[in-house]
């Protein structure tokens, strides 16, 4: 089953009730609750009775805080700081109980980052400037990003083994499988590399590692692996994907309207992969209904 993302159109709706109605009205069946969404809209959400596949993690969002600032990242898993590595793992844990009500497979997590300065959108910025591109530039702040990161992440990575630890136990647990998702920034973890950490430590307890599509395919375009290496190194432990389109480096347009070749992901996704469209506005509801069309009949 193939599965929309409210992320779609969460934002744009008067309510709960109306965001599943307008999916429903696309021929989706199944969506993925997004990290957008308060206590009261899965109340509602649940009496739809839609199937949910997957919550991106936070979700509901944490008490106190307005949607804007509600991300995936408002509170790291891999903080040093303690208080708010446990708010971060607390979180989680509510995340998990809701996909247990919502009889959901799998959350799916952001994994914090190294805290130092990103030079993504300044990269990107670089090549997108056609007429004036600047390889020497973007060569030295790449490099720069990258012995930053080396040079600080040790810390940061035994915070969130610590924290994927006790969420793997209490996921395991209450029967949900968690996500691990390759991130677009890069200070973000995991990277290329760092997916090897938790699928080698924790994959018994149900952690497996989620393929965004974007991500992967603008990280390629900065010079870091190629978007396809993931799923050839990690297709063993694949759990679920997000699939969305590129146009130059912008992501989350809807599949087939932009960039990447999708056929390129078949021989990876198995009966049981999560698959979500993670398609933001200003994606079409025409768009999205041809989309659903291509890939149901490519990956079933």
């Amino acid at each position: 089953m193939l599965a929309l993302s409210t992320s779609w159109n969460q934002g744009s709706c008067r309510s709960a009730e109306n965001t599943i109605e307008q999916i429903k009205g696309l021929g989706f069946e199944c969506v993925e609750l997004c990290f957008s969404h308060t206590q009261k809209d899965l109340k509602e959400i649940l009496k739809s009775r839609i199937k949910v596949t997957s919550l991106h993690n936070f979700c509901p969002i944490p008490d106190g805080l307005p949607r804007k600032k509600a991300l995936p990242d408002c509170f790291s898993l891999a903080s040093t700081n303690t208080e708010e590595r446990k708010k971060a793992v607390k979180l989680t844990k509510r995340t998990i109980l809701s996909a247990r009500k919502f009889k959901a497979k799998a959350v799916v997590l952001h994994t914090g980052r190294v805290e130092i300065p990103d030079y993504t959108k300044q990269l990107i910025k670089i090549l997108s400037r056609k007429k004036e591109t600047r390889p020497d530039k973007f060569a030295s702040l790449r490099e720069l990003e990258i012995q930053e990161r080396k040079n600080n992440k040790v810390e940061f990575l035994d915070n969130i083994f610590l924290s994927i630890k006790e969420l793997a136990d209490f996921a395991f647990n209450e029967g949900v499988l968690l996500g691990i998702e390759n991130r677009i920034y890069i200070r973000e973890i995991p990277n290329f590399q760092e997916i090897k950490i938790f699928t080698d430590n924790f994959h018994k307890k149900g952690v497996g590692y989620w393929h965004d599509t974007g991500h992967a395919y603008i990280l390629e375009k900065l010079g870091f692996a190629k978007h396809t290496d993931y799923l050839k190194t990690y297709s063993r432990y694949l759990l679920g994907i997000h699939i969305h389109d590129v146009k130059g480096f912008v992501d989350h347009n809807a599949p087939f309207s932009g960039e990447i070749d999708f056929t390129e992901f078949r021989p990876y996704i198995k009966k049981d992969t999560i698959k979500v469209v993670e398609a933001h506005k200003p994606a079409s509801a025409k768009e999205l209904i041809q989309a659903r069309k291509k890939l149901e009949k490519l990956y079933n």
